[in-house]
């Protein structure tokens, strides 16, 4: 077959290729194709010239109109810390009731302080900030180092037993049962006692001689930190056992397991992550959201 023959019906030349009596016409590309490579090419060629195109080893070409997303990011972000800036002043300057009196500033603490929590906090303490178990509900009323502004502050700046503050707080119960400090049935023995405190029906029947056989293990070991009642001392960060709140559980199982093996509990130190008005704004935020639950 010839490539020089044409179809009758369009007149178009054929390629002289044939499948099942099906030719195939040589047609050309249709204009608007080349219209839009064209225009295609046209386009990457002013691109290249106008913006940010090729690299160049360790730099690139910066285009005529100098366009930098690094620069505009920037100044982005410079804009936004300038309109921060006429309430995050505000909030710097006042103290914690004075804030917590202005409606204005307030809706912007919820607003704020909910996405601060979010990004920093609710990993460990849920969301909600109801905390866990091993890690604290800070919205109730029951605080190891003290619920005031200030004690909270402190607490989110330098954290608990944190590497990275000279001045974390330092929180370490003794692994009393691991460490042979104590035998098995005295570990038995104050577990009792302890939920006693707490419980006191659990000092009554088959637990009434271990109890008390745990109570003087309590007195010989743990009322330096814990006092002689068991409620605790908020300036050493030491927990109430005689309330039903509790960091670990409870139950019988998890009370005998602090005795035996310690808690050794952490707290980042947010003093170099977080502004001082970022934590303050943190500080108002939680004692809102405990506020709102009470």
């Amino acid at each position: 077959m010839a490539v020089t023959e044409r179809d009758p019906h369009t007149g178009h030349q054929t390629t002289g290729h044939e499948w099942n009596g099906i030719k195939e016409l040589n047609t050309p590309v249709p204009r608007a194709v080349w219209l839009f490579l064209i225009l295609s090419a046209l386009f990457a060629v002013g691109y290249w010239i106008l913006m940010p195109a090729w690299p160049l080893g360790r730099t690139y070409t910066h285009g005529l109109l100098g366009v930098d997303q690094r620069t505009t990011v920037t100044r982005i972000v410079e804009r936004a810390a300038q309109e921060r800036s006429a309430w995050t002043g505000r909030i710097a300057a006042l103290d914690y009731n004075q804030i917590r009196a202005d409606p204005a500033l307030m809706k912007i603490v919820r607003e704020d302080g909910h996405r601060l929590f979010g990004d920093n906090c609710a990993a460990c303490h849920g969301i909600n900030a109801t905390g866990g178990k091993g890690f604290p509900n800070l919205i109730d009323k029951d605080w190891l180092w003290g619920g005031s502004p200030d004690m909270i502050a402190q607490t989110i700046a330098v954290g608990v037993n944190s590497s990275k503050s000279k001045d974390t707080r330092v929180s370490q119960m003794l692994a009393f049962g691991r460490d042979g400090i104590l035998d098995n049935n005295a570990v038995l023995a104050v577990t009792d006692y302890v939920l006693s405190l707490s419980d006191p029906a659990h000092a009554l029947g088959r637990t009434a001689q271990s109890v008390a056989a745990g109570q003087a293990v309590f007195a010989a070991n743990c009322v330096a930190c814990h006092g002689p009642e068991g409620r605790g001392n908020q300036a050493l960060g030491v927990p109430n056992l005689s309330d039903r709140t509790w960091l670990y559980g409870g139950d019988a199982q998890s009370v005998y397991t602090s005795v035996y093996d310690g808690r050794q509990g952490e707290m980042p130190a947010w003093q170099n992550q977080l502004s001082p008005v970022d934590r303050k704004i943190l500080v108002v935020y939680l004692l809102d959201k405990g506020a709102s639950r009470r």
